[in-house]
């Protein structure tokens, strides 16, 4: 697994975007048998930054309905990622005007 296989996208919720401002932790969403290591070597190498602490969760996906139709949504797992102090990931910053 490369290091850019296991970064899948960045994590921009609300929360996310507040623990980024509070705590300087970022969130994203990693293939699913990524392990801690990995995603730290991975965060390390591509933002060039220092990686902290590392939390996971991986996610089940919900089911849901369309009339007499079930589906459900795919499995997936997040990391949040703490980096030191005065380190910082640009992500897609939003101008507010």
């Amino acid at each position: 697994m490369t290091v850019y296989t296991t970064l899948k996208k960045p994590l921009l919720t609300e929360k996310s975007l507040i623990e980024r401002d509070t705590h300087n932790r970022y969130g994203f969403v990693v293939a699913k048998n990524a392990s801690k290591g990995e995603i730290k070597t991975a965060v390390e190498k591509i933002f060039n930054v220092t990686v902290v602490k590392i939390n996971t969760i991986s996610v089940t996906g919900k089911t849901h309905r369309m009339g007499r139709f079930e589906g459900k949504r795919p499995d997936y797992k997040k990391a949040f990622v703490t980096l030191k102090e005065g380190d910082k990931i640009e992500l897609v910053e939003a101008s507010s005007k």
